[in-house]
């Protein structure tokens, strides 16, 4: 069989093919879901000056320091939820003497509450006793102490003794393997099983699980080692007590890296992406640990960005060893509904005790599609949607603006909907329509779409069609 020349060469390089007689790329059904713009999901091709960018959280407060007896230096995994108008924190309480290398006491977990999430109140529950008095926040002892991390169960169908649950690694006590535990009210833990419920992996890290309700499945990401490297695996159950077998998480060509604890969620927004914050750490570098970016649509496949999230320089004490770790947790406070707030260590080791800093992401802002002064554009893959508006999260400069174009699939703009169509949109916000002088949304809802963007001095973050 004879093939064109140009034939020949495409099969070889099938990049050179224009879109429109490229292999088919089935479309992303993306309905009226919000979309970020923090992976390749929906990103087919940049050109011009646009890039994507990933942006680092600004740095805020000191919300709480590990200054009682029974915390200490080497206080870590931090989870941190919003329950009603109050928000929860569960951390270990332990302290390292440097000098003797050895820790100075049992390690406890420990609790506070928050109804701003700037400012934590360590109640004194009277649970356990610590130095002859019951007088403290100790919301759980024994068991899972060193990395007791605990979720609200959002299953519907979820039994009234166990609206909260959680998982923690069993050794120095017990088994080896991730044990599960429930509470009715966030305070009275109790073991839901006497064995682990997870045994495959290695489990010394911030091992985690929640339900997710796109699955409609509780989730599991813990750690594990492949050829002496730290990885996170993944499992599902039905019931939180039987899991399936785990397997590793995939990163497309992102290098092997150390990746100590995994911070994944899925995005209250928009659940069906899960985003995480996984914490690289640097043998090599006097133990120096970093947080980085990583989010997936399928919970198996992430994109993993290579820079710091929250760098060493970072106020204040980040550099040392396993100084820089992200809290499980993402919230929105009642002062701003225009940003979501994290939280990461600093001063593990070097102090008395250790500290836990506030940041603060724009709202969707993880990662944009940014063009400077001489403009880019954005083209998406094949897409279907539903809704009759297009709203986007954006900001652009003074003399900057943004456009929107929709497509057929061989890249011809639809009638009424091209770029010369287009009102430009200016200035800074969340959620500003998308309008076109004649054409409507309304004909092409369900169909197979491209978007293309232009952009100049603009940073795009998310996208979602409304109904």
């Amino acid at each position: 069989m004879k093939f064109p020349a140009v034939s020949v060469f495409c099969l070889v390089f099938p990049f050179c093919l224009p879109l429109a007689v490229r292999a088919a790329d089935p479309p992303r059904e993306i309905g009226s879901r919000l979309e970020l713009l923090a992976d390749d999901y929906l990103v087919e091709k940049l050109s011009g000056d646009a890039v994507q960018k990933m942006h680092q959280p600004k740095p805020h407060e000191v919300v709480l320091v590990t200054d009682k007896p029974w915390e200490g230096n080497t206080c870590a995994y931090y989870t941190i939820f919003q329950d009603g108008d109050l928000y929860r924190m569960y951390y270990r309480g332990s302290h390292v003497d440097e000098v003797a290398k050895k820790a100075t006491h049992r390690e406890v977990a420990c609790y506070a509450e928050s109804t701003d999430g700037i400012h934590w109140k360590r109640p004194n529950l009277g649970l356990f006793e610590f130095a002859g008095s019951k007088d403290n926040n100790i919301v759980w002892d024994g068991i899972g102490t060193h990395c007791f991390t605990p979720f609200k169960d959002e299953n519907p169908d979820c039994a009234a003794d166990a609206r909260y649950k959680a998982v923690a690694r069993g050794r120095p006590v017990g088994k080896k393997g991730l044990y599960a535990f429930k509470s009715p009210d966030a305070i009275h833990w109790s073991l839901i099983e006497n064995e682990p419920v997870i045994t495959t992996g290695a489990f010394d890290s911030q091992n985690l699980a929640f339900w997710d309700p796109v699955r409609k499945l509780y989730v599991s990401y813990h750690r594990n080692f492949v050829d002496g490297v730290r990885a996170i695996m993944t499992c599902t159950s039905e019931d939180f007590v039987d899991w399936n077998e785990p397997v590793y998480l995939k990163y497309g060509d992102a290098p092997d890296e150390h990746l100590y604890t995994n911070a994944i969620m899925p995005y209250q927004r928009a659940p069906h992406i899960k985003i995480g914050f996984p914490t690289r750490y640097l043998p090599t570098q006097a133990s120096r640990v970093e947080p980085v970016l990583m989010t997936s649509h399928d919970g198996l496949n992430f994109h993993r960005w290579s820079e710091a999230l929250v760098p060493e320089e970072a106020p204040m004490d980040r550099g040392g060893n396993r100084s820089n770790y992200m809290a499980r947790g993402l919230l929105s406070l009642p002062h701003s509904d225009r940003e979501l707030s994290v939280y990461a260590t600093e001063a593990y080791y070097t102090g008395p005790d250790s500290r836990v800093r506030r940041f603060s992401f724009r709202l969707d802002g993880f990662v944009s599609i940014r063009a400077g002064d001489t403009g880019g554009r954005l083209l998406t893959r094949p897409l279907t949607f539903a809704g009759s508006q297009l709203v986007l999260n954006h900001v652009t400069a003074a003399k900057g603006q943004l456009r929107v174009e929709v497509q057929s699939l061989e890249g011809q703009p639809l009638e009424g909907l091209s770029l010369q169509d287009c009102r430009p949109l200016q200035g800074d916000s969340l959620e500003q329509e998308v309008r076109w002088k004649q054409g409507s949304l309304k004909s092409v809802a369900g169909k197979p779409v491209r978007l293309l963007f232009e952009l100049q001095q603009s940073d795009l973050y998310s996208l979602q069609f409304r109904r």
